[in-house]
């Protein structure tokens, strides 16, 4: 877990940065949307990026930042790193769609596209090899987790009785800050990370009790699911979370449909999970907080979405 007042700090160190979210009620329902879409940079990742390299010395900064990411952590580094002044190198996977790629390099980011694995393996060594720079890792760093955390913050201020804290699952930064910060102010109520079918590494490593390897298949849905979660994230997650679902291809796709049609919201395949497992009824009932973490989607992709298909 971190600690509340970590996460409170980061919550000043950002200020100016990640902008408040608004929470919003699906019409209908007791689910409520925190719809961090809406940041600067179309996701929560703005967050842990501006904490860490707002809280990084000069010194630290010298050469630069690195991260690894599919594209919204990329953009979050990217960002944060052009305000400071400092260039940011970003390793993607050679399936990161289009869309998050154009944007990296709006923001001044350089891309270095390479195959899945190589970007899984730079992910577990928190380096690349030849490029220098404060390497910010998209998970397993304290104060990018701490960064995510105030979204837990804010979701309990607007909303004191909340049941239930869906979270997109990718590596565990986002479910670990806000469930840091949920339970912390709020007890009772219980936080679930979300997994793709399509990469179900959460959902696995409970049933397993610990980090195991599952099938990983790139899908619309590429902000989420892994090989496994990383060994040095289950002792936070394990402890942070109270268990974790699956959301089938298809739910995700109807869930963004949903978002789109009712909320007027546009929601990337991972910003639509929780909602996916929010509306079927295997969370339980009571005030269910889904988080919506972005809405980088390709234009092609949302397309065939909004007209009834679930993209492969």
């Amino acid at each position: 877990m971190i600690p509340l007042a970590e996460i409170e700090r980061a919550r000043e160190r950002i200020r100016g940065a990640a902008v408040r979210t608004p929470l919003v009620r699906l019409p209908d329902t007791d689910i409520w949307l925190k719809l961090e879409n809406l940041q600067p940079v179309g996701s929560f990742k703005i967050r842990g990026a501006t904490n860490a390299i707002r809280a990084a010395s000069p010194d630290e900064l010298a050469g630069g930042v690195v991260t690894a990411s599919a594209g919204n952590m990329a953009q979050g580094v990217a960002w944060a790193a052009r305000e400071a002044g400092v260039p940011a190198t970003i390793v993607v996977p050679d399936h990161a769609p289009q869309t998050k790629l154009d944007a990296i390099e709006r923001l001044g980011g350089r891309v270095i596209k390479v195959p899945f694995e190589r970007w899984w393996q730079t992910i577990v060594e928190s380096r690349f090899e030849g490029v220098e720079g404060r390497f910010v890792h998209p998970v397993e760093d304290e104060l990018v987790m701490a960064g995510n955390g105030t979204i837990g913050l804010e979701l309990v201020e607007d909303l004191p009785e909340v049941d239930t804290v869906l979270v997109p699952f990718g590596g565990g930064g986002l479910a670990t800050g806000i469930a840091s910060a949920v339970k912390a102010l709020r007890p009772e109520a219980r936080v679930y990370g979300v997994d793709p079918e399509t990469g179900p590494a959460l959902s696995t490593a409970f049933a397993q009790d610990g980090p195991a390897p599952v099938e990983h298949v790139p899908s619309f849905v590429d902000g989420s699911g892994s090989r496994g979660v990383l060994e040095s994230m289950w002792p936070y997650v394990s402890t942070a979370l109270d268990g974790a679902y699956v959301a089938s291809l298809e739910e995700t796709a109807d869930a963004v449909r949903l978002l789109a049609e009712r909320v007027r919201v546009i929601a990337e395949g991972a910003g639509a999970l929780a909602l996916a497992v929010g509306r079927s009824g295997r969370a339980g009932v009571g005030r269910i907080a889904c988080i919506v973490s972005g809405g980088n989607i390709d234009a092609a992709v949302l397309s065939r979405i909004l007209a009834g298909e679930t993209p492969r």
